[in-house]
This record gives C-alpha cells, structure tokens and sequence, in this order.
C-alpha cells in the first residue's frame, strides 16, 4: 500500500493527442464530395455523371487502404497520388464553374433549382478541396507535422491562433483535418482570411484561388439564381 503523501506533488502529465494524424475525416469529407458528383445537373456537364465519382474513388482507394483511419503508413507515391486528387476536384470543378458560366451567358438560365444545385455543388466542392490543399501544404503536410517526424518543417504555412498565446493546454498544439476545413470554410464564405493567416505565398495564392471561386458563384451565379426564382 502507497504510504499518505507518497505521489504528492507528482503532476499527471496527459498523453499526447492524435487528432492530428486522424485521417478519416479528410476521407469521409472527399466521399460526400464525390458522392455529390452524381447530382451535377445535365445542364453544366454534358458527360456521363459517374465518371468523376469513378476515377475520384480509384485515386482516394489507395489512400484509405494504407492509412484508414490514422496516419501511419508514410509513402511518397501516396502523397503523389493525394496531390493527383485534389488537382483532378480542383480541375472538374473548374470545369463545372465554366459550364454554368456559360449557361447564363446563353440565356437558357430559366431553371432556379438548376441554378441553385449547380452553385451549392461547386461552392460545396471548392471548400473540401481546398481544405485538404491546406492539410496536405502546410508544413509539408500532416506526415512533416508530426512531432517525431526527423525532418519537421519549422516554418508554418497557417498562423492558426492557438500558435500565438500561451493558454494552458494547447502547449504543441498541431491542426488536424477539422481546422483546415474550417480556415477553407471561412475563407470561401468572407473571401479572406479571418482567424487563421496565411504567411507562404503558395498558400496566399491556394486561399486567393479558393475565395476567387466562391467570390464567382456566390456573387454571380447565386445571385441570377434568385433573381430567376
């Protein structure tokens, strides 16, 4: 039996979080944005609805197999085939922004529920794309972020506000997934940053792509939209 004020003075010391080497939720959030692909209306898109899903599923498959839920298996050719992802969601979405573009540069734009799809479609998608272009860049990606990484980049991409004070129990605090969504949220809906600042210029130019975008479909499409309801 431990004698009386044996353990004082003995401070517990909590175990390290591992939120950020979840990768599931950066997984589950390209499922529903690929899922949302079979929903494009005809309208913007004259090629068959499953071939976005198709080759977005075969690319986002290996991923998942070699790390399913936490990020334990580091491979180059994995973070090839990520960047290969996010260029093709980037790329079709463009493609879609295009296509409604011209819809309502034709004069067909009758239909508010074609409208309305067709921006929540592609706001939707930038914001996930983009939210994993942040996950996947700062500091060299969340593999380069861990702390026992040997080659831990020093220098930040994002300036999160848990990175600036001294607030008892965010000591080493690293974003995980869920933070990139949310900088990638607020950024397509203020078209700037807001809490979290970009300090590299490849960020600064993803973020102004990414606010470029939604500044695009929200401003423009959206709006015809509900003058057309």
């Amino acid at each position: 039996m431990p004698r009386s004020g044996e353990n004082a003075g003995v401070t517990k010391v909590a175990a390290p979080s591992t939120r950020h080497t979840r990768r599931w939720p950066a997984s589950l959030a390209v499922i529903v944005v690929l899922a949302l692909q079979v929903a494009v209306p005809a309208q913007i898109m004259d090629a068959p609805r499953w071939i976005m899903p198709t080759l977005g599923a075969l690319l986002l498959l290996p991923l998942v197999w070699t790390n399913p839920f936490h990020l334990k298996r580091d491979e180059p050719w994995l973070r090839w085939i990520e960047l290969a992802l996010l260029a093709v969601l980037v790329l079709v979405n463009a493609v879609y922004l295009t296509g409604l573009i011209l819809l309502l540069s034709e004069g067909d734009a009758s239909d508010g529920k074609v409208l309305v799809k067709s921006a929540l479609l592609i706001w939707v998608t930038n914001v996930v794309a983009f939210a994993v272009w942040y996950w996947e860049v700062d500091r060299g990606g969340p593999f380069a972020r861990m702390p026992e990484h040997e080659h831990q980049e020093e220098r930040p991409d994002l300036l999160f506000p848990q990175m600036t004070v001294d607030i008892p129990g965010w000591q080493g605090w690293i974003p995980g997934f869920t933070d990139y969504l949310f900088v990638a949220f607020t950024a397509a809906t203020a078209f700037s940053p807001t809490d979290t600042m970009p300090l590299t210029a490849r960020l600064k130019t993803l973020m102004g792509i990414q606010s470029a975008i939604s500044l695009l479909t929200i401003a423009i499409v959206a709006a015809r939209a509900i003058n057309v309801l």
